[in-house]
């Protein structure tokens, strides 16, 4: 304990402490040399982030990594046909405004080139996603609320 004071006296850790509780952060590390203080606030750290589980094709055992991802990506591109619609940004995918409102499109729908046909939140917006294409809808790639990648293929307009 000596050492923790010799290196900051009690003025700076109380400082550090209301720093910590009107930030709400969950502890703070400070280090010197092989002296370290850590001081920890009332929120809990948080857990690691859970890994996404990976949605791609099922893998052929006797195939190698590379060729698999190759096969998988040809597989998909020959099953999807028409204007496909990607993610112009990473984030959540929302087929309706609200959860208890209908969905902008459903499969069969007609659509112009203009229309709101999703929306994709992302940092706290929620960002309208026009079509770029008249047609009809052929197939929602993925499901409400699902994390969606920049450039991933959404839906399919012919």
């Amino acid at each position: 304990m000596s050492q923790i004071l010799d290196m900051v006296d009690i003025e700076t850790i109380e400082k550090l402490a209301d720093i910590i509780n009107k930030k709400e952060l969950s502890e703070l590390t400070i280090a010197d040399g092989e002296r370290t203080i850590t001081i920890k606030g009332k929120r809990p750290v948080p857990p690691p982030p859970a890994a996404m589980p990976f949605m791609g094709m099922p893998a052929q055992a006797s195939a190698a990594p590379e060729d698999t991802l190759a096969e998988s990506e040809a597989n998909a591109a020959a099953e999807i046909s028409g204007n496909i619609v990607k993610a112009p940004i990473v984030g959540t995918f929302y087929a309706a405004p609200s959860p208890d409102k209908p969905p902008f499109v459903k499969i069969g729908d007609t659509v112009k080139k203009g229309d709101v046909i999703m929306i994709i939140e992302s940092m706290k917006l929620m960002n309208e996603v026009q079509s770029e294409y008249d047609g009809v809808v052929e197939n929602i790639l993925v499901s409400d609320g699902q994390t969606v990648e920049y450039d991933q293929p959404v839906m399919v307009i012919k």
